[in-house]
């Protein structure tokens, strides 16, 4: 018993410790979402929420599309959980369209396909991207 009770004095702070240092390594900043100067796009959903997996691709895909011209931001409001009362959604998905002002522009509840971002973008300035070949 007195093993046992020695063990779980040394094992514990160290466990406290690693999940502490984990959860900070692993935070995002979004303090500086929308950018400014930028076109910002945010989903904001969850990893788990079918509607946003089936987002997730969209969202890879037109990110590396507009790299360098917009921002396409996908936040986690159930990992980030002080996101959604900060955008205050009500529902995920919810995307939110920002100008370089950082003002909100549009904002969308539901899944909302690439076609219907990619003209939110291209309405607010920013040019529609030219997907290669899928063949």
């Amino acid at each position: 018993m007195i093993i046992i009770k020695n063990f779980k004095k040394s094992i514990l702070p160290g466990v406290a410790l690693m999940l502490l240092l984990s959860s900070v390594a692993f935070a995002q900043d979004f303090s500086k979402i929308p950018e400014q100067g930028k076109v910002t796009m945010i989903d904001l959903g969850a990893k788990k929420c079918i509607p946003c997996k089936m987002m997730a691709p969209i969202m890879t895909k037109l990110e590396k599309a507009y790299k360098g011209r917009a921002d396409i931001v996908f936040i986690d409001v159930w990992e980030n959980r002080q996101q959604g009362p900060r955008f205050k959604i009500r529902a995920i998905p919810t995307q939110i369209f920002f100008n370089e002002k950082g003002e909100e522009i549009y904002r969308h509840v539901g899944f909302l396909d690439e076609k219907s971002i990619v003209e939110q973008m291209t309405k607010m300035g920013v040019e529609a991207p030219t997907f290669g070949n899928k063949g």
